[in-house]
């Protein structure tokens, strides 16, 4: 594995460690209805993503927005996710 900030990525092409890696997934509520999802690439970058959410259960609702969101700006995404300080944001 190597390091990129705080976070292990599989090193390219080794095809043990790409089966055993699993994304980093959080998200911010912006509002009740509102909210970011950042999530790790096996690449070594990150995204974010904000959609509208019905607000029942964001634990759940998370997926829809990494599904259907809309892809936020780097310097927008940024302080809302700032333990992945070090990792490059995937344009």
């Amino acid at each position: 594995m190597r390091e990129i900030g705080k976070f292990a990525f599989p090193e390219p092409g080794n095809q043990e460690e790409c089966d055993a890696w699993r994304p980093y997934v959080r998200y911010r509520a912006l509002a009740g209805r509102v909210l970011v999802v950042a999530k790790t690439r096996i690449e070594g970058a990150w995204a974010a993503y904000c959609d509208a959410v019905p607000g029942q259960n964001h634990d759940r609702e998370h997926e829809e927005v990494l599904r259907h969101g809309s892809k936020l700006l780097e310097e927008w995404a940024r302080p809302l996710f700032p333990e992945l300080e070090g990792v490059p944001y995937a344009h």
